[in-house]
């Protein structure tokens, strides 16, 4: 195993001395330090695992060493030693940050406990982090969050396709997240590092579309007052995401179906057209086929952009994702609105989210959620704060219809909501005592405690 590597600072030499013998002894390696300015300049080119800082020193005393160090970053345990009476000095070092603090004179065994009790720590918070990134990488997929099999399989199909340059339709309802398959689709693949350039098709008006996609010269039209390259050549090397495709106009989509085909563009105005190495995604909230049959989207080009499709669930096929969606996205809101510290969800008010249809998915979720930060006061996001919050939603059946139309009859979902409903349930009649709480739910605390992780309902 790794040596510890302790610093000590003390501005008596017979101390500093007997430290370095006993804590080497004990199986630590030990660097002295007559005071803070000779500490700092030592962590400044090593790093420690833990430091003892003695807080009565001429010159720099303890805690000025402490804001010091932590105010350049060092990460290491501090533990303050102080002598006896001047213990309300050690406790507002804690307060800044120190790890903890021991009275002299002491004993051997009281050093060895408290930096045994640091290491413990150490080994905790480096464990947590572990599982944290563990967790993280599980639940979620190049900024997707969910693992619901849908999403699972999602997942897959994206790697399978991210390496090829085949042009990929991206299908869902409106506020599902396609530019984020889009996204994960680009970063996954050769081309990460590329541009990614992103464009709604239906939010360009029909004049200006063809010179935003394929630029134009000077003077081609009025107002080409100077060349202009398009968002083809823009994306050369990278991926070209066309957003709301279904909105593209007939007349674009015949050129559109050329650059494809002959991967080269041409500017407006100019005789020549340029190569380009584009990797084409495009998404529609529209029935394309649909669209197809009633004559408003060309069929070769259909064809063309569905060489391979991914289908976006929605949200209300995937309510056993919502406790994950929602602590990712209250953390997400909470940083991007200055909202600080985060509160954590009530489990009422995740039943409530849970029992909602969503039919805005995602982003209605998110906005939500965003508003009810703002209107939350506290550490905790309860059920009042959301919309309507006094009135109770009520989820008509758990058999939902999904998107083909078909009633949901999967047993493991209807498992899973019926599950997070009780133990929220549960919680709210014991106030959030967990050990009362598994009593009633006729489980094991440490079942409780592993299904309160897996609901993210912590």
């Amino acid at each position: 195993m790794k040596q510890s590597h302790i610093l000590i600072i003390d501005d008596e030499e017979n101390l500093r001395h007997m430290l370095s013998i006993m804590l080497c002894k004990q199986g630590y390696l030990a660097d002295t330090a007559a005071g803070g300015e000779e500490a700092l300049e030592m962590l400044a080119s090593h790093a420690y695992d833990y430091i003892l800082c003695d807080i009565r020193m001429p010159d720099m005393d303890g805690r000025e060493f402490l804001r010091q160090a932590i105010s350049r970053g060092v990460s290491a345990p501090i533990v303050m030693m102080t002598a006896y009476g001047a213990v309300d000095t050690a406790v507002a070092c804690m307060q800044e940050g120190a790890y903890d603090f021991i009275s002299k004179p002491f004993k051997r065994d009281e050093i060895v406990i408290v930096l045994k009790k640091a290491e413990e720590r150490e080994r905790l918070k480096e464990e947590n982090q572990t599982l944290k990134a563990e967790v993280a990488d599980k639940n979620s997929f190049c900024g997707l969050i969910g693992r619901n099999p849908a999403m699972l399989s999602l997942y897959d199909q994206i790697r399978r396709v991210a390496g090829l340059k085949t042009t990929v339709l991206i299908q869902g309802e409106s506020g599902t997240g396609k530019e984020l398959v889009a996204r994960a689709l680009h970063t996954s693949a050769c081309r990460n590092g590329k541009p990614f350039v992103a464009v709604n098709c239906g939010a360009i008006p029909e004049t200006m579309l063809e010179a935003e996609l394929f630029g134009h010269v000077k003077g081609s039209f009025t107002g080409a007052t100077a060349d202009k390259a398009g968002l083809f050549e823009q994306a050369d090397g990278g991926t070209l995401f066309l957003d709301e495709i279904g909105e593209m106009p007939l007349s674009l989509q015949v050129k559109l179906l050329r650059v494809l085909q002959e991967s080269e563009v041409r500017r407006i105005g100019a005789s020549t057209s340029r190569k380009v190495d584009v990797r084409v995604v495009s998404a529609t909230a529209r029935d394309l086929q649909a669209e197809v049959t009633e004559g408003r989207f060309r069929e070769d080009l259909f064809f063309r952009l569905n060489v391979f499709s991914l289908q976006i669930p929605p949200l209300r096929d995937r309510v056993d994702d919502l406790p994950l969606l929602v602590q990712y996205l209250v953390k997400e809101c909470a940083a991007r609105i200055g909202r600080e510290p985060v509160p954590r969800v009530a489990p009422e008010a995740l039943r409530r989210l849970m029992a909602h249809n969503w039919p805005g998915n995602v982003r209605e979720l998110e906005n939500v959620i965003e508003r009810a930060l703002v209107l939350c006061d506290g550490d905790q996001l309860a059920a009042t704060c959301l919309p309507n919050g006094s009135a109770p939603i009520e989820r008509p059946s758990l058999q939902t219809d999904s998107a083909d139309g078909t009633e949901n009859l999967s047993i493991k979902q209807a498992e899973r909501i019926m599950e997070m409903d009780l133990i929220s349930k549960a919680l709210i009649k014991t106030g959030g005592n967990r050990t009362h709480a598994a009593k009633i739910l006729e489980i094991s605390h440490r079942a409780l405690l592993y299904k309160l992780k897996e609901y993210g309902l912590e």
